[in-house]
């Protein structure tokens, strides 16, 4: 109530298309932390200055603007129960099995406006002309939207046919007030049809019809007079005239009225000349005045229909939405998932669906398989070097569970998704300077909500938990870390890793898995198969990716040597102190690590 007199107050515009106020209820969808959305790339990506690379981009083939916006709040809120996810992939999937059905719904939908905003503008008494036009053109539009969704026999696009409201008589009565081609605003004129107001068309004859009423005027006196120089003339002082010479003043009639002497001449008046001035010289602003007053009774009778075209609005988008997924499934070959109650994530030969759209002419993203659950395969541990694809591994996982509980096909050859409460990442080294956090900060701020906020159903994806602080604090964070997801809470999780001490977790835990990326070593170089395995890998080949980046050979070469004593648990810099000292290169103070 508070908000709706706010609006009264503040906008000066009555409401009528508010017809209802819904509590917002969390408990229906999938809670997506801001942090999951901004590492999931799902409406807007991680490098700036880059509009690709979202899910968003990928799925919204909608034609309308209501639709992109309402599937953007299905990308950002998955559903959570399984009634309505099933009947969203039913729809879905009938619109992707029936082509001619989708063609002819986007055809339809290509050139709709936003029925949604048009509805408040013409409520509000906003609305121009031309929304008018559209909005009648869109209603237009729903009697053939019916007929196409005929052959439709899934249970929510047969809702929506029959909640689609035609409203023939709303259409005809815009069609025959408002010219086709109305002019953008009011103030311009000519926008009711003719027709539709006799009061109208007779000020409409008076403004643009007066020279031929003067012609007239004129010849009728002059017959009745039978004065053949009379003339009816206008100035700016007197208005409209009639002027005898004073030859023929002797032949003026009773009823004119003498107004001005001139020269050679009198000027006249009549009572019919002056009525007829009166309604010349008022007829434009009368014509606006009532164009005006006519545009807004239609407005108001549309406003009257409102909670109707809110309906047709809603079931639009709606449509438009499911037509995107269905479009989106056969393009880019996705299955449809089989959504259940269980705790249980199968994924067979599962991709990344961004990755893939921008990947070279060609080249063919490596699929995945994803088997997580409570009871067996609870903690995946997931390691591998630099640069094999770990990251989108765990990403992948995260959106195909995402599109599958919104109701979307997936990216892969078969997929089986117990139903999810929550998905949580923490990818990334991010810090904020603003706020004087570090990156390892931030990292354990994210990680704090995970284990304060997750529950048995969640999904929990860790990228490098630890990274940020010395090696030793890491490992024994990252280890306690996921002793007490395995313990203390038992959600679904993927964890990926350099540090393969965690690898001994799985020896000493049931549910906790070693799952590895495979390389080929050849000779000095390495390359990435991008292909998850089970078991663990045992270097992470940096010294290679740092190569790969382009960095000196001198560098790396000696990176190499370093690495090889670090290993032998020498911690010297490869022994080569005494010599190095005498040509001079270290100084003799310089502590050797031991």
């Amino acid at each position: 109530g508070a908000v709706l007199n706010y609006l009264q107050e503040t906008q000066k515009a009555n409401l009528p298309h508010l017809k209802k106020i819904v509590p917002y209820d969390i408990g229906e969808y999938m809670v997506l932390p801001l942090s999951t959305q901004r590492n999931l790339e799902i409406l807007s990506p991680l490098m700036e200055g880059t509009r690709f690379g979202i899910l968003f981009s990928i799925l919204d083939q909608t034609q309308t603007p209501m639709g992109g916006r309402l599937l953007k709040k299905w990308v950002t809120q998955p559903l959570k129960k399984l009634d309505p996810i099933r009947e969203r992939l039913e729809a879905v999937k009938e619109l992707a099995e029936k082509g001619q059905v989708r063609k002819k719904v986007k055809e339809t939908f290509a050139n709709i406006g936003d029925l949604e905003r048009l509805i408040a503008k013409i409520a509000t008494g906003r609305a121009n002309p031309r929304e008018m036009i559209g909005l009648k053109f869109i209603l237009s539009q729903v009697p053939n939207l019916k007929s196409i969704l005929q052959p439709c026999t899934a249970p929510r696009l047969a809702s929506l046919r029959e909640g689609l409201e035609p409203l023939h008589s709303l259409v005809q009565q815009i069609a025959t007030a408002i010219v086709d081609d109305p002019p953008l605003s009011l103030v311009d004129g000519g926008v009711i049809q003719k027709g539709y107001s006799r009061e109208l068309d007779d000020l409409r004859e008076i403004a643009f019809s007066g020279k031929e009423w003067i012609a007239n005027l004129q010849k009728k006196e002059r017959d009745r007079t039978g004065i053949s120089s009379l003339k009816v003339g206008f100035n700016n002082v007197f208005g409209y005239y009639i002027e005898v010479t004073h030859t023929h003043k002797n032949k003026v009639p009773q009823d004119y009225i003498r107004k001005q002497t001139l020269v050679n001449a009198e000027r006249f008046i009549t009572p019919e000349l002056k009525e007829y001035e009166e309604k010349i010289l008022h007829a434009e602003e009368k014509i606006l005045s009532l164009e005006t007053e006519l545009f807004n009774e239609l407005r108001r009778a549309v406003a009257e229909h409102a909670a109707a075209i809110q309906q047709n609005g809603a079931i639009i988008a709606t449509l438009d939405c499911f037509v995107s997924l269905a479009e989106a499934a056969v393009e880019y070959e996705y299955c449809c998932p089989e959504v259940n109650d269980s705790s249980r994530i199968e994924i067979r030969d599962g991709r990344h669906p961004v990755i893939e759209r921008l990947l070279p002419p060609g080249e063919r993203y490596i699929p995945n398989d994803c088997i997580v659950d409570t009871e067996e395969h609870q903690v995946l541990i997931i390691t591998g070097p630099n640069m094999s694809g770990k990251s989108s591994y765990l990403r992948q996982v995260g959106l195909i569970v995402l599109m599958a509980q919104m109701g979307s096909f997936v990216p892969a050859k078969s997929a089986k998704i117990g139903l999810v409460d929550k998905i949580y990442t923490r990818v990334g080294a991010i810090d904020s300077i603003a706020t004087g956090e570090s990156t390892f900060l931030v990292e354990m701020n994210e990680a704090a909500h995970i284990v304060n906020t997750a529950t048995p159903r969640s999904l929990i994806l860790l990228d490098e938990v630890g990274r940020g602080t010395s090696t030793f604090d890491g490992i024994s964070i990252a280890w306690a870390l996921t002793e007490y997801l395995h313990e203390r809470i038992g959600a679904r999780t993927l964890f990926a890793t350099h540090y393969h001490e965690l690898n001994e977790l799985a020896e000493l835990f049931y549910r906790i898995k070693n799952y590895k990326v495979d390389v080929r070593e050849y000779g000095d170089k390495v390359v990435f198969l991008h292909k998850v395995t089970p078991g663990f890998a045992d270097h992470s080949y940096g010294i290679q990716v740092a190569q790969m980046a382009g960095l000196p050979e001198e560098i790396t070469d000696r990176a190499k040597k370093i690495l090889k004593n670090l290993e032998g648990s020498e911690l010297t810099l490869h022994g080569e102190g005494e010599e190095r000292k005498a040509k001079g290169r270290i100084a003799p103070t310089e502590v050797q690590l031991t």
